[in-house]
């Protein structure tokens, strides 16, 4: 590879990596290419991307962003994980471990946090932003529900002795 090429190989990492929500790594002794293109399907469906380049390299592309210092990670093949959305890579990442003993999850970062194995992992079982929205909007939602059933009932209570009534005095006068 020429020099320019890696300085822009560089450069797109580090645009890529400096935007990312959440970054994974994660080696890949032994995978195969299809498993491998499984991971990408996957993380580019949910809005992320894969990415495997030379150590030497990503670390240079993580120098100079704001990204936690994850240097000590890269021993071996690394998978580089990463995704707008915080809770995208995390989730993919530790589900593709689960179905694959040979993706192993070594940490990441979020943001200037960096994370361990253990951290990534309980990230992935965390509700998304849209599920926490979802689930708020519902609490919201039911208190107004309650209030409108609790302030309709007398009223429906009252109609359905009326009709009672009605109905009692239309059999009577029949």
């Amino acid at each position: 590879m020429e020099r320019a090429e890696k300085r822009e190989l560089v450069a797109s990492l580090q645009s890529a990596l400096m935007g990312a929500g959440s970054i994974v790594l994660a080696q890949n002794n032994g995978l195969t290419v299809a498993n491998l293109e499984a991971l990408r399907r996957e993380i580019k469906k949910a809005g992320g991307k894969v990415k495997i380049a030379k150590n030497r390299l990503v670390k240079l592309a993580l120098n100079d962003t704001d990204n936690a210092d994850m240097s000590a990670l890269f021993t071996g093949p690394i998978v580089i994980a990463y995704a707008d959305d915080p809770m995208t890579a995390p989730k993919i990442a530790a589900k593709f471990a689960d179905k694959n003993a040979k993706y192993v999850i070594l940490g990441g970062a979020m943001g200037k946090t960096a994370l361990d194995a253990n951290n990534v992992k309980a990230l992935s079982i965390m509700p998304s932003l849209d599920e926490l929205r979802a689930t708020l909007a519902g609490m919201l939602k039911q208190p107004a529900t309650r209030i409108a059933s609790v302030i309709v009932a007398p009223a429906s209570g009252i109609a359905r002795v009326l009709a009672a009534h009605a109905e009692k005095s239309n059999a009577e006068a029949a």
